[in-house]
Formats: structure tokens, C-alpha cells, sequence
């Protein structure tokens, strides 16, 4: 026994002095469930033969890799479907299945003669791959011939899967439109992660983006507003004379396309039509939807302020109403096309932030309501979320809405999206209910990253280190009912790919981390060392991603003789603080924040920068004093 344990011990100490050794070398996101250290390097030959079974599912893989092999090292490339001992590159699917890796999982033999990837299911290939061009140098990720570059990965053993089955990704393509090929990038990096479900928040206020032909009204009209820079809910009501000319929809056709792209690299898409609430594109087509029948139309939202968020009053009629049977039968229309152009099992309908402002005034909900019933507006939405149900059920789909579809009784087969933390999540599952966690406080990729004074303002931060956090399984609930998580993009203000880029990485790292990885796997420090690796290969591959991390914290109290106080941190270690309140910009011969500090009386604004090893890491930050009397609650 004690043989054993010592056995043990030694692995284990092998696999820890492997990742302390080999930290500039293995840099995998997300984290292996098991790396075990090999001595050597592979090194490319001059010419790279893979071997591959004939395989159709098996093609996207092959091409990827055979791109990342050719592209940046300028070596010529083949594919073989026969075995052959000059194989360079060995894909493999078992023959009999290996029960400890499942559909998705793989092993991955780096050896210094060749590299082997074994899998149940092409799908394990694929994620294989994925990990095996990360043990390559960065300058495999760029689009040309990279000079002087030696070609080698680390010898290593991995065996992987992951250890949820939904790990999703959310893009809002209704508050602004983005084009078949920004969605197909989308997947591109998405899938580099191991994340195999794309949801697509297709239907909103300000816009309907996807073809319904038995309703064209909603792609002529509800596709378009008037295009507004500047921050969303702020803006003016449009005049009538402006052109509705910003926008734009996906065809049938676009979504056949998109949908065979994504399966071709083992994503599902979970088509997205939020309704009741949230609705105004579609009612801006068709104002009978509503229960003003109009009257309190504006037409698609172009992001003006149409919701009191502060009383949950409705500014304008944006819901559709339960009480018409003309909502049911238009409804029946958009999910039997939407149906036939999903082929995943589950069709999402929203059902989250409908404020009831104008159904509590309609004559004809109050008529529902004395028909079927219902003591209050929670159980008018609940009436709807289960007639809803059962039309998505006819066709064959099972429905999801957000967790708001708890309020007032759940369908009776309902699946909940947790958005408004995990409390939803955790009700439902103690119901019985499938639940996918993706609660604000650690998953919502449209939260700022950092301080307001540097990032686009929105009102709320979610930071690095909030995301890698993130555990989908509650204590209190049976794991059996979380089928996994995801991560939500909203694009109020996310006007292009871009800035999606920047608002999606790196949080998107740490969350597919947290869906792939084993919980126990998960360290902090280490994971940002392999972040600041990925940042490399972002450079190379011109991925844009958010440098949050390295920026200071800034908090900021009242003393008691009503000075201001501010006391800053850092996310990551290792990094100092330079600071100045006399309009100059800092670098390492400023102060060195070492304490907290007190606001000259007359500053008028406070400059930071991090450093780190000497050098400058962090941006410059320019945080005026009013900011810092607001954050410090000074009246």
C-alpha cells in the first residue's frame, strides 16, 4: 500500500513540476482533465502527411488542421485515408468505444517521431485538434508564412473530455444586425474552445432577423430602424422623415447555410424568438399583435428609451398579447418555419422582461383573466408560456424560455435558462426541470470588464476573474438537472465584430473553462498565465481581446472629515501602480501605490497605470474627481 501511494504522490508531483517547468511551452484553454509529461519535442518534418479516415463528418477537421499546418510554415500538406508508417499526424476513431471519454472526448500522444488523436466520435477529433495546435508555437495561428519559426510541441499524454454537454455561446444579432459571415467567424472562435452551442438571439425591439415567408411584413418592416451611434437608451426618438435603412435579416437560405457551417465543426444552434415581451419589431409589422393594437407603436426601436426601468412601467406597447387568438396563430406560423430550419431538439421563446403596463390596462386581458381564471399578470404570462408550449411541442421541439417563465406556474415541460443569477435555475431543478445556468454575475459577456473611466459604458462590470468562477451546479441541486451553462453576448452596445471580439475574450476563455474542465482542475493564477499565452496567439491570428486584467480596481470612501479615500488593487499579481492627481502622465518614476490615498483638494483628476517587471502593461487611465466623489457616494 505504501508502494502505491508513493507511486502516487511521484505522478502527482510529475504532472505539478510539468506544469511549473513547462509553463512557457503548454498553454491550454480550456484546461485537460489529465496532462502527463513527456521527455522530448516533436519537431514538422518538411513534409506533413495525416492520416484520417474517409470519414464526411471528419472534413472540417482535416481542413482546419491541414490549413494551421501549411499556412503559417509554408510545408506542404497530405491526406491519407490508408494507414502508413510515414503518417505524421495519426486521427483515429476507436472501434470499440472508450467509455471514459465519451462523444467528445480524445487522447492526445505527442511523441518525437509522430502525433496520435484518438476518439469515439468524430467530434473528439475535432476537439483533439484543437488542442494540439495550441501546443504548436503562436505563430501558427497567423494568416501567412511565419519565417524562422521552430516547429515543435512538447511530448505530451492527454486524455480529455469535457464535463458538460452544453457550453454555450449567446449572440444578440436582433439589437444590431450582424452578416452571415460574422456569425460563421463567430463559430470559427467559438469552437477553438470547445464550445458546441451557438445561441442565436434571433427577435427584439429593435429588430426581426430572421425570414419568415408566410409573414414578410416582419423582415420588410421589423429589420430596420434608424441607425444611431452613440450609447443605446439614450437616444432620441426618431424623427418621421429619418430613413430606416440600418439593419437586415438572414434568409432561409443564409440559415441553411449557417446552420450546416456550425454542424460541420459540431455545433448545435439554438434558435431564439423572445416573446411575449420584447416584441416591438414584430408588432411594428403586424400592430394588431398588441393589446394597445398599435396606438402605442413607434415602430422599430432604433434604441431610444422605451422602458422605465426604475418602476418596470412600459413606455411603449412592446408585448404581444395573450388575450388575441390571432397572437397564437401568428406564433404557429414563425415556429413551424423557425422548426424546420433548426434541426436542434429545443426552440428558446424568451419570456423575460415583459412589463405588463399595458396588458394590466386592456379590457380584453381582464376578460381573459375572469375566463381562465388567473389572479394576476404573472399567471396571464403563465397562460401564454404554456399555449406557446404546446405549439412548439407540435413541432416537434421542446421549449426554453428564461427563468421569468417560473412566474405565475412553469409549462409542464419546460426547460429554464437562468439569467437573473441561479436562483431560477436552483427552482427549477428542485421542480424537476432541465436547467442551463447563465446568470448575470458570472456569465454576461455585454457587462463592462473594467473601470467605467476606460470601458464602454454599460451598468454593470463583470470582470475576468468573476467569469472563472462560475460553478453551474449549485450545492442544493441534483447535478442530473444542469445540463450545463453558457456565456451571454448582448449587442446593445456592440456595434461590430470588433468590439464583440474585445467584449467576448477573454471572459469567454475563463466560461468555457468552466464547462469543459473538471472543477477541481480549475487555479486562478495558472489559468491567467495560459490567458496571457492566448493573448500571443490573438495578436497573431488579429483576434481583438480585452486587456482588463492588467488595469487597477479603483474604489474610492468618505473619511469622516469628508476627504476622498481611494484604495486600489489589481486583479492579476505581480503587478505596481503608478499614480498622479497633477494632470501629467504617470510611469514607474511616479508614486508607487502603496496605500490608500487621499484626493488633493483641488485635483480635478486622478491618472493610473500598472506596470510590470519595469515595463508598462496597463493602459492609461484618466479617472476624473466627480467620478470618484460618485463612486465614493459623496453628495
Amino acid at each position: 500500500m505504501k508502494k502505491v501511494l508513493a507511486l502516487v504522490c511521484l505522478c502527482s508531483f510529475a504532472i505539478i513540476s510539468f506544469a511549473q517547468d513547462n509553463k512557457n511551452e503548454i498553454a491550454i484553454i480550456p484546461q485537460p482533465v489529465k496532462i502527463i509529461a513527456n521527455t522530448g519535442y516533436f519537431t514538422l518534418p518538411k513534409n506533413v502527411i495525416i492520416e484520417a479516415p474517409a470519414n464526411v463528418a471528419l472534413k472540417e477537421t482535416i481542413s482546419f488542421l491541414n490549413d494551421r499546418l501549411s499556412i503559417p510554415t509554408g510545408m506542404p500538406v497530405t491526406v491519407k485515408n490508408t494507414m502508413s508508417p510515414a503518417s505524421t499526424i495519426k486521427l483515429l476513431l476507436n472501434k470499440k468505444a472508450d467509455a471514459q471519454i465519451g462523444k467528445e472526448g480524445y487522447h492526445l500522444l505527442v511523441t518525437t517521431n509522430n502525433i496520435t488523436i484518438q476518439a469515439n466520435e468524430p467530434a473528439g477529433l475535432f476537439y483533439g485538434v484543437q488542442t494540439l495546435v495550441q501546443l504548436f508555437p503562436k505563430e501558427i495561428e497567423s494568416a501567412t508564412k511565419a519565417e524562422n519559426i521552430k516547429w515543435e510541441a512538447p511530448c505530451v499524454t492527454i486524455t480529455d473530455y469535457p464535463r458538460f454537454g452544453w457550453r454555450g455561446l449567446m449572440f444578440d444579432v436582433a439589437r444590431h444586425f450582424f452578416t452571415k459571415e460574422d456569425v460563421e467567424k463567430y463559430i470559427d472562435q467559438m469552437v477553438r474552445y470547445k464550445y458546441n452551442l451557438l445561441h442565436l438571439h434571433l427577435t427584439d425591439d429593435e429588430g426581426w432577423r430572421i425570414e419568415i415567408k408566410s409573414l414578410p411584413k416582419l423582415t420588410e418592416v421589423g429589420a430596420w430602424n434608424v441607425k444611431k451611434v452613440g450609447y443605446f437608451g439614450t437616444f432620441a426618438v426618431p424623427k418621421p422623415d429619418e430613413p430606416r435603412n440600418y439593419g437586415g435579416f438572414y434568409t432561409q437560405d443564409d440559415i441553411k447555410e449557417i446552420v450546416q457551417y456550425a454542424k460541420e465543426r459540431f455545433v448545435n444552434i439554438l434558435p431564439e424568438i423572445d416573446v411575449p415581451g420584447h416584441s416591438l419589431a414584430a408588432i411594428a409589422a403586424y400592430p394588431e399583435l398588441s393589446c394597445s393594437g398599435g396606438v402605442k407603436n413607434i415602430g422599430v426601436s432604433s434604441g431610444e428609451n422605451i422602458k422605465d426601468w426604475s418602476t418596470h412601467t412600459a413606455l411603449y406597447d412592446d408585448n404581444l398579447c395573450p388575450a388575441n387568438e390571432n397572437v397564437y396563430t401568428f406564433l404557429d406560423k414563425v415556429i413551424t418555419e423557425v422548426a424546420q430550419l433548426f434541426p436542434f431538439e429545443y426552440i428558446h421563446m424568451g419570456g423575460d422582461e415583459t412589463f405588463k403596463t399595458f396588458w394590466e390596462n386592456s379590457d380584453a386581458i381582464k376578460e381573459l383573466m375572469k375566463r381562465e381564471k388567473l389572479k394576476n399578470m404573472q399567471e396571464v404570462q403563465s397562460y401564454f408560456e404554456k399555449r406557446v408550449e404546446k405549439i412548439v411541442e407540435s413541432k416537434g421541439k421542446k421549449f426554453m424560455g428564461w427563468d421569468e417563465i417560473l412566474e405565475g406556474g412553469l409549462a409542464p415541460n419546460a426547460v429554464v435558462m437562468s439569467w437573473r443569477g441561479m436562483e431560477g435555475g436552483v427552482q427549477a431543478a428542485k421542480m424537476g426541470h432541465d436547467v442551463v445556468m447563465s446568470p448575470t454575475t458570472f456569465a454576461y459577456l455585454d457587462y463592462m470588464q473594467g473601470d467605467p473611466a476606460i470601458e464602454p459604458h454599460i451598468y454593470a462590470t463583470l470582470r475576468l476573474k468573476k467569469a472563472y468562477e462560475f460553478e453551474p451546479v449549485p450545492d442544493s441541486v441534483n447535478p442530473k438537472f444542469i445540463k450545463g451553462g453558457q456565456a451571454n453576448l448582448w449587442t446593445e452596445q456592440v456595434y461590430n465584430m470588433r468590439h464583440a471580439e474585445y467584449m467576448m475574450w477573454p471572459r469567454g476563455f475563463a466560461i468555457a473553462e468552466d464547462l469543459w474542465s473538471p472543477k477541481e482542475n480549475k487555479n486562478w493564477d495558472n489559468f491567467v498565465t495560459r490567458v496571457e499565452k492566448h493573448f500571443a496567439r490573438y495578436d497573431e491570428a488579429q483576434i481583438k481581446y480585452a486587456p482588463s486584467m492588467y488595469d487597477p480596481i479603483i474604489n474610492a470612501s468618505e473619511s469622516p472629515d469628508k476627504k476622498i479615500i481611494v484604495k486600489l488593487s489589481t486583479e492579476i499579481k505581480g503587478l505596481d501602480i503608478y499614480y498622479t492627481f497633477d494632470n501629467s502622465f504617470p510611469d514607474n518614476f511616479y508614486p508607487k501605490y502603496t496605500e490608500p490615498v487621499i484626493v488633493p483638494e483641488d485635483a480635478v483628476q486622478l491618472k493610473l497605470i500598472t506596470y510590470r517587471d519595469g515595463k508598462p502593461i496597463g493602459r492609461m487611465i484618466t479617472v476624473p474627481v466627480t467620478e470618484l466623489k460618485e463612486k465614493a457616494g459623496t453628495k
